[in-house]
């Protein structure tokens, strides 16, 4: 069972790097920013993999901090993108 998860997490590797190329040579912002996605995703589940054939636990915490930083980056893009001001801007500005 662990040479397939071994397997497992290089076929996902494999697949996330061949993303990644196919996604980072399209120019605009929203092609980078899911390229992040991928690579966060993609990361997640190699964790997983990985701490399931190596009964790593502390793996699987590291990939929860990762998701959890994917999910960061995706509002912030969110944010930036729309041109929003945060709550916290808009009230310490008076406006």
């Amino acid at each position: 069972m662990t040479s397939f998860l071994f397997g497992a997490a290089g076929f996902v590797l494999t697949t996330v790097a061949l993303g990644l190329v196919a996604v980072l040579r399209r120019p605009a912002e929203v092609d980078h920013m899911m390229a992040a996605q991928l690579l966060g995703t993609g990361g997640v589940a190699i964790l997983v993999l990985l701490a399931a054939a190596t009964d790593e636990s502390p793996l699987v915490d590291v990939a929860l901090l990762l998701a959890l930083f994917a999910a960061f980056a995706a509002v912030a893009f969110v944010r930036s993108a729309s041109g929003q001001e945060s709550e916290v801007s808009r009230t310490t500005s008076g406006g």
